[in-house]
């Protein structure tokens, strides 16, 4: 319900009384479970932390993805949105979310399903969306991500940001997230940093990205063994690396996977052995890239003359986008297996690297 206002001024929407996050979880005995990474967040103070973050939520449109037992869910209520979409996987927490539903009528819907899965470009009311090179439209996605799914839904995100399809087919959708602080370090490293990462290159070169602060572990329960740091992402109006998202994901998984070693020996990854050497001397001449660099020393107008010399080459010869490195090694071992030949330890050695 809303307080009544003085003349003049806006309601505030407030939440009723109700029980603390701590007593929905005795009320309902949810208990987070190890295989799913759950980490409850019962401090309110950091919840609306989380919140602010985000931005301005009064009347915007929000989706929360894995509330749980919905602490930062009664944050974002309490910033006064105009509509909140719950996508919770687990069962156990919906009766929990429901009860907070009927504290705030009309504002909250509950899709019990899985984030991986759900058709987000059909989520907010069509009225919302913005043109690409406008302002973001005033939709949000909010979540305290599990471990084991956030890395792969950011990467899954940011293919969306790409192509302008899922939750950015409402324009340039903002996005604030949990993840492990290890992985947070990643998203906003700079050249020459050891946590310099592909997720580093992938997500710098679609989004604004801000490591907003670090929670301590102590304040989830049960306590994870790592600290959590809180992301947010804000899509570009025009990515640095203007390439389809597989072409540049591609060309920097392959730099990245000999990591400690010279460029160059992950960048020949991305060539059949026929004519390797000569391809990956043509790509890193035509790029103007030191082959005597480490991956994690390239900055991101290098990864751009990278991708876009690549893209070249493919264009010349469409075979080489469809070449996969691990593919030729699984086929070079099953042949080496076949003739008996003595190659094989180190093709095997190869693949391990990988």
């Amino acid at each position: 319900f809303c307080l009544m206002a003085a003349p003049g001024k806006v309601a505030a929407f407030r939440l009723p009384p109700l029980p603390t996050i701590g007593e929905i979880i005795k009320l309902f005995r949810l208990k987070a479970l190890k295989q799913l990474s759950q980490n409850f967040l019962l401090d309110l103070r950091l919840t609306d932390k989380i919140v602010k973050q985000a931005g301005e939520l009064k009347n915007a449109h929000v989706c929360e993805v894995g509330p749980g037992p919905g602490g930062i869910t009664r944050s974002i209520l309490s910033a006064g949105v105009e509509q909140l979409l719950l996508i919770e996987k687990d069962a156990r927490f919906i009766p929990g979310l429901q009860m907070l539903s009927e504290a705030a009528p009309g504002k909250v819907r509950i899709v019990h399903g899985d984030i991986l899965t759900y058709k987000m470009e059909k989520a907010f009311p069509k009225h919302l969306k913005k043109n690409w090179e406008d302002e973001p439209p005033d939709i949000h996605i909010i979540g305290n991500l599990p471990f084991s799914v956030s890395t792969p839904l950011i990467i899954k995100w940011l293919e969306n940001v790409s192509k302008r399809d899922g939750p950015f087919t409402y324009g340039r959708t903002q996005m604030t997230l949990t993840f492990q602080k290890e992985v947070g370090e990643r998203l906003t490293a700079n050249p020459g940093s050891n946590q310099r990462s592909r997720l580093s290159i992938m997500a710098q070169h679609l989004c604004t990205v801000e490591n907003c602060f670090i929670i301590p572990g102590q304040a989830f329960v049960p306590k994870p063994e790592v600290d959590v740091a809180v992301v947010h992402f804000t899509p570009l109006v025009q990515p640095k690396i203007q390439q389809p998202f597989e072409l540049v994901e591609k060309v920097v998984r392959s730099v990245f996977q000999f990591r400690r070693k010279y460029c160059f020996r992950g960048i020949e990854t991305l060539f059949p052995e026929n004519g390797r050497l000569k391809r990956t001397e043509q790509l890193m001449r035509t790029a103007d890239v030191d082959p005597t660099l480490r991956p994690f020393q390239l900055s991101m107008s290098q990864f751009r003359n990278l991708c876009n010399a690549y893209r070249t080459m493919c264009d010349e010869d469409p075979s080489l986008f469809v070449f996969s490195y691990r593919e030729e090694l699984r086929q070079k071992k099953r042949t080496g297996s076949l003739l008996g030949s003595t190659g094989q330890p180190e093709q095997a050695k190869d693949e391990n690297q990988l």
